[in-house]
């Protein structure tokens, strides 16, 4: 499949700091990708490496089939880029932003953002300065969807907004989704899960797994297995298996790799027989925070 964005080898260090450690990302076009991880995992740098605002200290980046250090204004104008603290002309007022705007991108399509404004009630008389961080998010996303772009970045867009604004500001992105590749990095992953396609995990400047959303949640299960009497619980356990604890007759573990016969054979053969064995999906907040505690304990 092809891609819209592509890191190889890639590493930055601040000073001492590693904030990536030879990151190996690929967004397939057209999807919509979602970068998570820990605070300090190293998103908002990869992201910024991409869109040419840091230089990476090794290793290389690619978007739109171009070297993100290539980057010029033919590439830009395809480009949406919006970060949780961008800085806007606050002087302006929203109408004069846009009218500001239009000349830079030959593909502004006045129609869409007379929908756009209206789409999120957009006070156009209004200078940015004296607008809401809501609505100063949604100026700055309108502005960067006016001009249909291929590519739509989002760092942290959903960072301290009430959760009607973010519902408008998802809904505006969903519109746009047939005609574009969206990387979006945020915390907020119940509304992540609502609509992404595509998942990557960041912890400590490595990807940890990037794969189809609909793939990580069938592999990961909460399995719970009840017994006659209490188990002992075995040193060696599978690598798949995180968070393994017992309860007087009830043994939890969190399956990474579900398949159901060979997570029976593998508790069958290192427990016992249970007398009752449950699998629960989990949601994608639930396996972020398995995974965030299994990299804080080493596993």
């Amino acid at each position: 499949m092809k891609s819209a964005l592509r890191t190889e080898d890639l590493h930055k260090q601040f000073w001492r700091v590693e904030a990536l450690r030879g990151l190996d990302l690929v967004v397939p076009e057209g999807s919509v990708y979602a970068l998570v991880g820990p605070n300090g995992a190293g998103k908002t740098t990869a992201l910024k490496i991409l869109m040419n605002i840091l230089r990476a200290t090794k290793g290389r980046a690619e978007v739109l089939e171009i070297e993100s250090t290539q980057l010029n204004q033919k590439q830009l104008v395809s480009i949406g880029y919006v970060s949780e603290n961008q800085e806007l002309p606050e002087w302006m007022r929203v109408d004069a932003f846009f009218a500001f705007l239009r000349p830079f991108y030959p593909s502004w399509d006045v129609s869409l953002e007379n929908e756009l404004v209206q789409q999120f009630d957009l006070p156009l008389k209004r200078k940015l300065r004296n607008l809401s961080r809501g609505m100063r998010m949604k100026a700055a996303l309108a502005s960067a969807l006016a001009y249909h772009p291929k590519l739509i970045v989002l760092d942290e867009p959903f960072t301290g907004l009430d959760p009607l604004v973010r519902d408008e500001l998802i809904q505006g992105l969903l519109d746009r989704a047939e005609e574009s590749t969206i990387l979006i990095s945020s915390h907020d992953l119940a509304e992540i899960e609502s609509f992404a396609s595509h998942i990557g995990y960041l912890e400590e400047g490595r990807l940890r797994f990037s794969e189809e959303l609909t793939t990580l949640l069938d592999r990961f299960r909460e399995v719970e297995l009840t017994f006659d009497s209490p188990p002992p619980l075995p040193n060696n356990v599978p690598d798949t298996w995180m968070q393994l604890s017992a309860s007087a007759a009830v043994v939890r573990f969190i399956e990474s790799r579900f398949d159901r016969e060979k997570t029976v054979a593998h508790a069958r053969s290192l427990l016992g027989e249970a007398k009752n064995v449950t699998f629960s999906p989990m949601s994608l907040r639930s396996i972020f925070l398995a995974m965030a505690k299994a990299g804080r304990d080493g596993r």
